[in-house]
């Protein structure tokens, strides 16, 4: 079995810290995080479902970059969340919505919207990187 080195696994332990910190932040402050996905600019019905898969996701996220046999879900799961959120940032940076509240967790929520998108784009460009040593494993053999 190969020792990965450091370099290897930052990555996941990187994207595992961001998801587990934010994750964990929502449900701490449920109350709060419930009531600011209500006043995004979705509807109520999605802002509750919202409120609850996107803390329960990340944290599934982060558990899934733990383990090498499910860090490549954990990458792509990332790739495709950071996308979104990426996605939201712009056209919420371009004026697409009458309000833009930040549903962030700690130090995010002070950061300015280009700041996010700066964040945003370095996290995906750190699972893209991240997908690349995964896909760079050797595979075993087939019989």
């Amino acid at each position: 079995m190969e020792n990965p080195s450091l370099i290897k696994l930052l990555p996941s332990y990187l994207l595992a810290f961001l998801w587990t910190y934010t994750g964990l932040d929502k449900l701490i402050r449920f109350k709060q995080s419930r009531k600011a996905f209500h006043n995004q600019t979705f509807p109520p019905e999605l802002a509750e479902i919202l409120s609850y898969a996107i803390p329960i996701a990340e944290i599934l996220l982060a558990i899934l970059l733990v383990w090498s046999i499910s860090r490549w879900w954990g990458y792509l799961g990332s790739l495709l969340l950071l996308t979104v959120f990426l996605s939201y940032v712009g056209l919420i940076w371009v004026g697409a919505f009458p309000r833009v509240p930040c549903n962030c967790a700690g130090l995010l929520d002070s950061m300015g919207w280009g700041s996010h998108m700066i964040l945003n784009l370095s996290l995906i460009i750190l699972a893209i990187g991240g997908l690349w040593i995964e896909s760079k494993k050797k595979k075993p053999e087939k019989i």
